[in-house]
């Protein structure tokens, strides 16, 4: 009788353990308990975690039911005159660059006259972009609508006429308004803090003119800069997802139904290598855009840049965190308040500044006005620097590279240079008060070549202290130990702005 009852009490564990591994495995793998899923449908856009298929990979199919209407297609109409006939290059059109080649009006043949009836033809290009609120707000790219006189969304298949609410060409993102007369289903604005490369990844747009086509892949890196908008700003997303003509201003998302980035820019070069502006720098613009119909940033007048290691070790500091103060622009607010070239930011405000983009996020997002609290590395010690800040001006330029003869030179250092005569100042258009020696050849093994010294720069300083000739910058390496860093400050014109621009180059004697 013990032993019935001992094998039915064995028999009963067993079935109940049966059925707590059954549960455990159905949980496991997505599925629900019959009766337990909430069967009622929520108002408005839904943000979806999309189900697994048997080998654990994503179904996007969901997402993109979910997110696809409150994608929009865009097509910027603009309207010009017969156009005289190209005279000689002129580049590629920036709708080009990113749309491929677009409607035109013919072009008038080598003496034809200019069309008397002054006629005008419409040109075409296109993009995407996606609701970001109910009553009609659409994100999408600045290059999207630049130059365009008329913008007409698509949105469900409905064509409604946009305006435009403000743009901001250094961010490349622009705010549109559509007057639908209802109230519209929108997309999410996620943190693209949190993306990490090799997350999954959906793009949704219209390339080519196909609406609402669906892209797939992964973040394939942070915080990448490609020289399409201003420098300062640049930090886009890297994707494999396919990104084509007439995605630019569409949407990146993330299994979530999340915006995380705008889609922006393609390699033409290669196969899925994608661009996008991370959505929180659009989050940061849209209420000004939104409201003023521009972005106003601070601006300190500086040009900033990374510590390595090597730059690190020629300012006698073993960690790499801080921004670095190349130049200060005359005139500008960290004149002002008497900040030097060669000074280290560590903190504004007491947030420690890591790399250049912390300090450049925090005074862009103060007002014009506004003062702040820089912690200063000068000369071996800490000091604090009050500056009050100024309005940023417009988008900035590259450097560009001369070239010149060769006059005397260092071996070591594969270098040749000159002093800086009167009559090498009026070539150069070299400022009376910029001193040192003209660059005018480095040899491509030389160690000044690998931190981007070229001829046609104007070497001024070794290790903080000035030259006038070329005797002195000689003397100056000579008293460097060997086997020790030290640093050179470099002016460089460029024409494109017609500037001179500057920064450090560190090196390590041989």
């Amino acid at each position: 009788m013990k032993s019935s009852s001992t094998r039915h009490f064995l028999t009963l564990l067993l079935v109940l353990g049966a059925v707590t591994f059954g549960m455990v495995l159905a949980s496991g793998l997505g599925l629900s308990v019959p009766g337990m899923a909430d069967d009622a449908a929520a108002p408005g856009p839904q943000l979806i975690t999309p189900s697994t298929n048997s080998v654990g990979l994503p179904s996007f199919s969901e997402l993109a039911e979910v997110v696809g209407p409150a994608v929009v297609s865009i097509r910027a109409d603009s309207y010009e005159r017969m156009p005289q006939r190209r005279r000689g290059g002129g580049g590629m059109d920036p709708f080009e660059f990113f749309f491929g080649p677009r409607q035109r009006p013919p072009q008038q043949e080598e003496g034809e006259e200019d069309d008397p009836q002054g006629r005008r033809f419409r040109q075409q290009s296109g993009g995407s972009g996606f609701v970001i609120s109910a009553d009609g707000l659409v994100a999408t790219n600045n290059h999207v609508v630049e130059g365009a006189d008329r913008l007409v969304v698509t949105l469900e298949g409905r064509e409604y006429d946009a305006e435009v609410k403000g743009t901001d060409p250094s961010t490349d993102t622009a705010l549109l308004k559509i007057d639908a007369g209802r109230q519209l289903k929108y997309l999410q604005l996620g943190n693209s803090e949190d993306l990490k490369v090799g997350d999954w990844i959906m793009a949704i747009g219209s390339p080519l003119g196909l609406d609402h086509s669906v892209t797939v892949g992964v973040v394939s890196a942070l915080g990448r800069s490609i020289g399409i908008i201003e420098s300062s700003f640049e930090n886009f997303i890297q994707t494999d997802a396919a990104i084509n003509f007439g995605n630019s201003g569409g949407p990146l998302v993330n299994l979530r139904g999340e915006v995380v980035g705008i889609a922006t820019a393609v390699n033409f070069g290669a196969e899925n290598i994608g661009f996008a502006v991370p959505v929180n720098t659009l989050k940061q613009v849209v209420p000004q855009l939104r409201d003023e119909g521009r972005v106003v940033r601070g601006y300190l007048g500086v040009q900033i840049g990374n510590l390595d290691y090597e730059i690190a070790q020629s300012f006698g500091l073993e960690s790499t965190d801080g921004a670095l103060v190349q130049q200060v622009v005359e005139g500008q607010p960290a004149e002002e308040a008497g900040l030097r070239h060669g000074d280290i930011v560590m903190q504004v405000d007491g947030r420690d500044v890591v790399e250049t983009r912390d300090l450049i996020d925090y005074v862009s997002a103060q007002a014009p006005g506004e003062s702040v609290d820089l912690r200063i590395w000068r000369e071996g010690k800490m000091v604090t620097v009050p500056v009050k800040l100024g309005e940023r001006p417009g988008l900035d330029a590259e450097p560009a590279v001369e070239e010149e003869d060769e006059a005397s030179g260092i071996e070591w250092l594969g270098i040749r240079f000159q002093d800086l005569s009167g009559d090498v100042r009026n070539e150069r258009g070299i400022p009376e008060e910029a001193d040192g020696v003209l660059v005018t050849n480095v040899e491509p093994d030389s160690p000044l070549y690998d931190v981007n010294v070229r001829p046609g720069d104007v070497i001024s300083e070794v290790n903080g202290r000035g030259i006038d000739s070329g005797g002195d910058f000689r003397q100056e390496l000579e008293a460097i130990p060997s086997g020790t860093y030290f640093r050179l400050y470099v002016l460089r014109f460029d024409p494109r702005s017609d500037n001179w621009t500057s920064f450090f180059a560190p090196m390590r004697k041989p």
